[in-house]
């Protein structure tokens, strides 16, 4: 089956080439001092190594703390690297005790913690001819080199090596996934200069951002990065990629690059029903919600009731950006939906929903109730995913102005629209009019992916 095309409306521009700096003139680099950078150049707006309040209470956490290594050993090693590393003014810097630049003696360094889905960032800041990266889900593994199995955000003095062409560097510059995907449009700051790398990983969906810009997205195990794998320097290392958890890695290639504010917030879903009762949701209309015990435990039930007409029931918290999952059984008819962003008075929905309904009535689709209508609608090959009469799985992902869906598993659509990029709201199970529907509900998880 095709895989969905990206639609947009009224989308912004992506452009696709390499936006690169210009190589800073005339800095000198000691190995023991950090060089001065001003605000302007990118410094964070609070004190280095700290968290604001806001931060805390969305689950953020410290890697470094600015004065020691803890939290940090090498690759492979049960302690921190006695060479090599060392912590200067604040950041943690590859190479500071090296007398030749261009020789690592540090070897890589891992967090003593692992991490499965995540969302990192940290700032760097680069000397010249700086090589360094950021591997994520590292497996340790006795005589073999970190990248033979980790991902990895590439850290570069792009310039640099551009201007030396010993190499082709496409898919070898700062933001890449590392030999795999190329950056697009983006913006790195030269030596001497901090930068805010950003590592996004939730249920095998991976994006990569420099200073606020998008650089790559991928999907670990799909299609495409299978044959980009099978294709690269990574195919004969069977382990690369395959990880579902591991530590964050950084990378010493020789070259002194100063790592700080290095802070992650795992992405951990939650339950949106509690499988007992409908607290933490709102009924709107006359239609039949309730609960009733299922073969994996509670389950919601919604029921046309006698009026027939359109009913929802809603969550009391909204959302923004969001990975939903659902499972659903259509026992009858089937005509239902998954609201995003939505609110709901009496029973009039505004907001977007994801269909549910009956076999060639597009499920997985995007509609736009008392709006556009329909905005986007799955391939009709795509139908096949449908398992009627049995329990199906829907994850819907709504990241900023773009809007996924997934039906056991087939991505059924992939939307922009600047419309919903701009909301917040609920999240809401409809039950459409027309009388004779019977839909169940079951293990509704969520992740909230911030922004």
């Amino acid at each position: 089956m095709r895989a969905p095309r990206r639609h947009r409306l009224h989308a912004r521009l992506l452009l696709g080439a390499p936006l690169l700096t210009a190589l800073a003139a005339g800095l000198a680099f000691g190995c023991a001092q950090a060089p001065e950078s001003s605000p302007e150049a990118g410094a964070a707006e609070t004190a280095p190594n700290t968290l604001t309040e806001a931060e805390r209470e969305a689950g953020w956490r410290l890697l470094f703390d600015g004065e020691t290594t803890a939290g940090w050993r090498g690759y492979n090693l049960e302690t921190f690297p006695d060479t090599g590393w060392a912590v200067i003014d604040g950041a943690l810097v590859v190479g500071a005790t090296a007398t030749d630049p261009d020789v690592a003696i540090g070897g890589d360094i891992v967090t003593t913690e692992s991490f499965a889905d995540f969302d990192l960032k940290f700032e760097f800041m680069l000397s010249e001819v700086a090589n360094s990266g950021v591997l994520y889900r590292v497996i340790e593994e006795e005589g073999a080199a970190i990248w033979y199995n980790a991902p990895e955000y590439q850290v570069l003095d792009d310039p640099a090596y551009i201007e030396m062409g010993t190499m082709d560097m496409h898919t070898h510059l700062t933001g890449d996934n590392y030999d795999l995907h190329a950056s697009g449009e983006k913006m790195l700051r030269g030596p001497g200069e901090w930068n805010e790398g950003r590592i996004r990983i939730q249920d095998n969906l991976v994006e990569h951002w420099l200073n606020g810009t998008k650089t790559v997205e991928y999907e670990l195990g799909s299609p495409e990065w299978e044959a980009l794998v099978a294709a690269s320097k990574f195919a004969p290392y069977p382990r690369y990629g395959r990880a579902e958890s591991g530590p964050i890695g950084l990378q010493d290639h020789g070259r002194n690059v100063w790592y700080r504010n290095i802070r992650i917030r795992p992405l951990e879903p939650v339950s949106l029903f509690n499988s007992e009762n409908l607290d933490g949701w709102r009924v709107h209309g006359t239609e039949r919600w309730y609960v009733e015990e299922g073969e994996q435990g509670g389950e919601i039930v919604c029921e046309s009731g006698p009026d027939a007409e359109y009913g929802y029931l809603v969550t009391e918290a909204t959302y923004r950006d969001f990975d939903l999952t659902v499972e659903f059984k259509q026992e009858a008819d089937g005509n239902s939906g998954v609201f995003l962003r939505s609110s709901v008075e009496g029973t009039t929905v505004s907001g977007w929903q994801a269909e549910v309904a009956p076999p060639g009535l597009f499920t997985g689709g995007i509609y736009e109730s008392y709006g556009r209508g329909w905005l986007v609608q799955p391939d009709p090959e795509l139908d096949a995913a449908l398992r009627m009469g049995d329990w199906n799985t829907m994850r819907i992902r709504a990241d900023g102005d773009r809007v996924e869906t997934w039906l056991n598993g087939t991505k059924m659509v992939d939307l922009e629209d600047e419309q919903i990029g701009e909301a917040e709201g609920s999240i809401a199970l409809q039950i459409h009019d027309g009388g004779g529907i019977k839909v169940r509900w079951r293990n509704l998880r969520i992740t909230d992916l911030g922004r």
